[in-house]
């Protein structure tokens, strides 16, 4: 009879262990204290969906002790999505407290979506500032300038599922401030008026497509920078010299190529002339042998040549500086 009490008190002890696992009944009284009507077969439920009761059930006693009638039904479905049903519903709470206007499927859509739903809501009540890097621009006169700017943006809940990011937003501020600067005609306007590249860039609609709202945009600081037309001039003006050098380079080769053809010719010319000059004997040698040139005749023309290379030499010698002269300055 024994055997059957301790068959009967194991059997208990397992069944009692099941329920217990598939019924946490601190957590079942917890929400029956809260108002919460949540029944063993709903905790069984879960267990058999894989679903963790503490994870979907706190936050619901959470909501429902702030007022927000949430349905188990649906914390549930955004568990076994992925979702961080804890955040969620403290976003709601906060969203409602602060009476901006959020339901549950916004909020389990943004953070589905991989966004901080808590984190947006805190940045909706409380604006975050964000600051840019150094940028840098330059103005029409050739002078660069290096600002920093503080942009205050708030999270906007519409557009916060697709909207573009901080990256996004720093990007365009920086694109605008490059703009602002660059339609400025000397630095010494934007030094004196700083506040009207803000006013600039705010105008201009840069929270257009993103997950905030910009509030203000403030010149934290801004810095004088190089003579960046002053480097390009130069950088001009040495790429000319350059340029003249090369063309005149190619100028010189081509003089230096006529002058090279100039007395190729030269020397061709010469040579005819040496040619034509030794064929002057074998001609006066042929006129002699056929009777056609007489003896008188051959000195004649000797004489001829020999009054012309004196009329040459007196020609050279009056063509030469005076001391070259003989018993002139220079002897």
């Amino acid at each position: 009879m024994w055997i059957l009490w301790i068959v009967v008190g194991v059997l208990a002890f397992v069944a009692l262990n099941i329920f217990f696992y598939f019924v946490p009944v601190g957590l079942w009284i917890s929400a029956l204290a809260a108002g919460v009507p949540v029944g063993p077969l709903t905790f069984i439920g879960m267990r058999l969906r894989k679903v963790n009761p503490h994870k979907v059930i706190n936050p619901l006693i959470a909501a429902w002790k702030a007022g927000i009638k949430l349905s188990i039904s649906d914390l549930e479905a955004h568990y076994l999505a992925g979702g961080n049903v804890e955040r969620v519903v403290r976003a709601l709470i906060s969203a409602d407290k602060a009476g901006i206007p959020l339901t549950f499927k916004r909020a389990a859509a943004i953070d589905l979506a991989g966004r901080d739903v808590y984190d947006a809501v805190a940045m909706s009540v409380n604006p975050r500032v964000i600051q840019t890097p150094k940028v840098s621009a330059v103005a029409k006169d050739g002078i660069e300038l290096m600002a920093i700017a503080r942009v205050t943006v708030r999270a906007n809940i519409d557009r916060l599922v697709g909207g573009a990011t901080e990256e996004t937003v720093i990007a365009r501020v920086g694109e605008g401030i490059v703009s602002a600067i660059g339609s400025a005609n000397s630095y010494k306007e934007v030094l004196e008026n700083p506040d009207s590249i803000s006013k600039l860039v705010l105008s201009k609609g840069l929270d257009a497509g993103t997950a905030f709202e910009i509030l203000s945009i403030d010149i934290a600081d801004i810095d004088v920078g190089r003579n960046i037309g002053a480097e390009l001039q130069a950088a001009q003006a040495e790429a000319d010299l350059k340029v003249a050098r090369a063309q005149a380079e190619v100028r010189r080769a081509q003089a230096v190529a006529r002058e090279q053809e100039m007395k190729a010719l030269v020397w061709e010319r010469r040579a005819a002339v040496v040619e034509a000059e030794a064929e002057i004997p074998r001609a006066i040698a042929e006129a002699f042998r056929r009777g056609q040139l007489g003896i008188m005749d051959y000195y004649r023309l000797r004489n001829i040549q020999a009054d012309t290379q004196m009329r040459e030499r007196l020609a050279r010698e009056e063509t030469k500086p005076p001391e070259e002269h003989p018993g002139g300055e220079g002897a």
